[in-house]
C-alpha cells in the first residue's frame, strides 16, 4: 500500500483538455473515488495514474516515487498498480485459481498456491477454484477480478466503474463487500464511478469532478452536508434551493425561519471577506432538513410524492409558491393537495450567491 498524490496534473487530446490542474492526496490504506458524470475526465485520470496515458503538466507520485511528469513516465508494468476493469477482463480459458494466480507467475508454486487460496477465501470463492469465468455470476466474476488484482500485493488498486454491469441490488451489496476486502488487505485504492451511492458506500475520500477539474475532494459526509459549490450541491444527493437573506455573519433568513450556521463567502456578490446584512442568497435544503410535524403551525401543501418503502419523498409547495423536498416515514400517507405541518431540522447551512 502507498500514498497517492496528484499535483496539478493536466492532460489533453490534441487541442481538447480532458483534465486540468488535478490535485489531491489519497492517504496510505485509504479508499478514494473520483465521482462525476460521463465525460468529466475521471477515467482519463485513472489511465494517467496507471501509466497508460502521459501527462502535460504536474506530477503523479505513488508511495513517494514520481511515476509521471511531463515528458517522462514510469512504465505501467513497473508501477506495482493493480487494475480492475469495467468488463472484468478475465481470461476465459483459465479457471478461477489460474486467473487469480496469473500475476504470480515466477513465484514458487507453494507460495503461489497459498496466496491464491488466501485470496479466494477472502473474496468468498474458496469452493470455486476449478470453475471457469462463464460458469460464474457477474458478482462472482467481479470478485475474481479483484482477487487477481490483489494477488501480487500492489501498492495501489485502480477500479474503473467496477459495478456498472451489475443490477442495483447486487451493486449495493458488492460495494460493501469490496470495501471490506480492501480494508482487510490494507490496500490503497482509487475507484471511478458516476454513481454517488457506490462512491459513498466504498470510499473514505471522494473527489467530485466536472469538466476535467475536481470541484471538491472531501469525505462523503462533507460533500453531502457542506458542498463547496452549486455543482457539487446539485450532483450529490437531492435538494432544493430557497431564496434567503443574510441577517449577520452566522444567520440567514428563509421563508421557513432563521437558520444558524456558517454563511459562506460566496453569498456576497462582491466577493468580500465576510457576508453582509441584506445579502441575497439561495439556501440549500436537503429532504432530511424538513421534518413532518403534525403539531406545527407552519403548513405546506403536498404537491407530489414518491413511495420508497420505509419513506415517502414529498414535494411540498410552500405558502410563497417555492418548493421543497421532505422525507417522511411511510405510515404518514398524505394525499396530494393535503396540507401538512412541517418544521426545520437544519444542522448545516449551505448558501450560495443569488444567480
Amino acid at each position: 500500500m502507498a500514498e497517492l498524490i496528484l499535483d496539478s496534473v493536466s492532460q489533453s487530446y490534441a487541442a481538447r483538455q480532458i483534465i486540468a490542474d488535478l490535485s489531491f492526496t489519497l492517504p496510505e490504506g485509504a479508499i478514494g473515488c473520483l465521482l462525476g458524470p460521463s465525460g468529466c475526465g475521471k477515467t482519463t485520470a485513472l489511465r494517467c495514474i496507471s501509466g497508460f496515458e502521459p501527462i502535460q503538466t504536474g506530477e503523479i507520485r505513488i508511495g513517494g516515487e514520481v511515476v509521471s511528469r511531463p515528458g517522462w513516465m514510469l512504465p505501467a508494468e513497473r508501477r506495482r498498480v493493480g487494475m480492475v476493469f469495467q468488463d472484468y477482463a478475465l481470461f476465459p480459458h483459465l479457471n478461477v485459481a489460474d486467473n487469480v494466480g496469473f500475476g504470480l507467475r515466477g513465484q514458487p508454486s507453494t507460495a503461489r498456491l497459498a496466496r491464491v487460496d488466501e485470496l479466494l477465501a477472502l473474496v468468498g470463492l474458496a469452493g470455486h477454484a476449478g470453475q471457469f469465468p462463464h460458469q460464474l455470476s457477474g458478482g462472482q466474476q467481479q470478485r475474481v477480478a479483484l482477487a487477481r488484482a490483489l494477488a501480487p500485493r500492489p501498492r495501489l488498486i485502480l477500479m474503473d466503474e467496477p459495478f456498472s454491469n451489475l443490477d442495483v441490488e447486487l451493486r449495493e451489496r458488492l460495494s460493501l463487500e469490496v470495501r471490506d476486502i480492501l480494508k482487510r488487505e490494507a490496500t490503497t485504492a482509487l475507484i471511478v464511478t458516476h454513481d454517488q451511492y457506490e462512491a459513498f458506500a466504498l470510499a473514505d475520500w471522494v473527489g467530485v469532478m466536472h469538466e476535467g477539474r475536481i470541484q471538491q475532494w472531501d469525505t462523503p459526509y462533507n460533500l453531502y452536508h457542506e458542498p463547496a459549490n452549486r455543482f457539487v450541491a446539485d450532483f450529490v444527493g437531492q435538494g432544493t434551493l430557497l431564496t434567503g437573506e443574510v441577517v449577520n455573519d452566522h444567520q440567514v433568513e428563509i421563508e421557513l425561519g432563521v437558520l444558524d450556521g456558517h454563511i459562506p463567502v460566496e453569498c456576497d456578490a462582491s466577493g468580500c471577506d465576510e457576508c453582509v446584512r441584506n445579502c441575497h442568497v439561495d439556501v440549500l435544503l436537503r429532504p432530511d432538513d424538513i421534518v413532518h410535524d403534525d403539531d406545527s403551525l407552519l403548513l405546506a401543501e403536498v404537491e407530489n410524492k414518491a413511495f420508497r418503502g420505509a419513506e415517502f419523498l414529498y414535494t411540498l409547495k410552500l405558502p410563497s409558491g417555492q418548493r421543497a423536498l421532505s422525507l417522511v416515514p411511510s405510515h404518514h400517507n398524505h394525499a396530494i393537495g393535503e396540507k401538512i405541518g412541517i418544521k426545520l431540522a437544519v444542522d448545516h447551512v449551505v448558501a450560495f450567491r443569488r444567480e
